[in-house]
């Protein structure tokens, strides 16, 4: 679910997409993009729909060959480059959690060259903290926005609310709102290619790692439901998404399969962030010991890095949680209840197209079994899906390990035919 790597003299935690497989693409920031379009500023008309560009600004460039030898370099393959890319931050409207008006950014991705016409790929991204990683603001977070992109397709990628440059907290893990703003950015990513001389056409592309594995199912549910006027799904291909909260993901912080690392960033976050949408506590106390009660809020204020927040908690899940609070993890109630049940059942539906979930029998953030659950739940639906294990790989390992593939089934419209 996160985008960073840590390391403990026990265990890794798989966070290694930030500083591992894209990092290398750090030095190509900027690269030709003194002959990027002029950024398009707000028009000054009154605000308008959700969907709305209110800003496009050039980012990056990179050529063909720049992004072959960094994505080579991280063990990622590289037969399905064919252009170079330009990348830009598109700030457009939006809703909060509660409906109401606010702004997101996100990264859009266009290929140097190709069709006029392109077919968009929505990718959301995995777990972070520091607002400043998001992919409209850090150069190390789009190494798969530059391998879809450079394969001919325009590619949007969220930020979420509270990332990137957006205003506010992120909601972590609240799922409607990651949708929104993940389908609104559909929009504005339309609105902002046509600007600058490119057409997107209705053929949509699904993907996301982690939790936006998990957004990615939702995304998609949302499209195929009329969300999203003017796209077509054409397939989906989540990796290594918490698809299963209550049946996977919860039990395995505490019997062993999520390691001790990430069970506590995690847990941590996502009861900080729950607590303002599902109220789970008035007083931080009445989850977490001391004295990770009194600083656990303020380390997710979108400001700390990953390996700054894991330093100022405790070892494990058992040690941060008082007793009480720990026991409920097996059988949640209350707020807890009420927020698993909200985020949860992202594959309870029928997508008419076809399904390829992506997974690592060793990821220790996200079990293997998330993966599986879902498939069965989506076959019981009639949907045509498949698991496709990438074999002893950890999170990130998963990743690396499926992006080539999820480029080739994506690439000249296959997907949409394929099972």
């Amino acid at each position: 679910m996160t985008q960073d790597t840590l390391k403990s003299t026990a265990r890794t935690s798989s966070w290694g997409v930030r500083k591992g497989m894209a990092a290398g693409l750090a030095a190509l920031v900027l690269v030709g993009a003194g002959a990027a379009p002029a950024a398009f500023a707000a028009d000054g008309r009154p605000a308008g729909g959700r969907g709305e560009v209110v800003s496009v600004v050039p980012v990056a460039a990179h050529s063909k060959a720049e992004i072959a030898r960094q994505l080579a370099a991280q063990h990622i393959g590289t037969d399905s480059l064919r252009h170079g890319v330009r990348a830009y931050r598109v700030t457009y409207r939006t809703v909060d959690p509660y409906g109401r008006p606010t702004t997101a950014t996100g990264l859009l991705t266009l290929p140097v060259g190709g069709g006029r016409s392109l077919g968009l790929v929505s990718d959301t991204h995995g777990t972070m903290s520091d607002r400043a990683y998001a992919p409209s603001v850090a150069e190390d977070a789009r190494a798969q926005s530059y391998l879809f992109a450079s394969a001919g397709h325009a590619v949007a990628a969220p930020d979420y609310l509270g990332l990137g440059e957006g205003p506010g907290l992120h909601p972590y893990m609240d799922t409607r709102s990651s949708v929104t703003a993940s389908v609104d950015m559909l929009r504005a990513a339309r609105t902002a290619a046509g600007r600058l001389g490119r057409t997107v056409n209705h053929d949509l592309y699904v993907t996301g790692f982690s939790q936006g594995g998990q957004v990615a199912m939702a995304v998609a549910r949302a499209v195929q439901g009329g969300d999203a006027p003017g796209f077509r799904l054409k397939a989906v291909a989540p990796v290594a998404g918490p698809y299963d909260l209550r049946g996977t993901e919860l039990p395995a912080l505490t019997d062993g399969r999520v390691n001790d690392i990430s069970g506590v960033f995690y847990l941590s976050y996502f009861l900080v962030a729950q607590n303002r949408l599902h109220p789970i506590y008035k007083d931080p106390a009445e989850v977490f010991r001391q004295p990770y009660a009194a600083r656990v809020e303020g380390l997710f204020d979108g400001r700390h890095e990953d390996e700054d927040i894991v330093r100022q908690l405790a070892p494990n899940v058992k040690a941060l949680l008082t007793d009480d609070f720990y026991r409920q993890l097996a059988h949640p109630t209350g707020g807890l209840l009420e927020a698993t049940r909200a985020n949860d059942h992202t594959c309870d539906w029928k997508p008419d197209v076809p399904v390829r979930l992506y997974a690592g029998d060793d990821d220790t953030d996200v079990p293997i079994g998330n993966a599986r659950t879902c498939a069965r739940t989506l076959a019981e639906r009639g949907a045509r899906v498949r698991v496709l294990d990438m074999g002893a790989v950890d999170h990130n390992g998963s990743y690396r390990a499926a992006l080539a593939g999820i480029a080739r089934w994506f690439g000249g419209g296959r997907a949409g035919g394929a099972d």
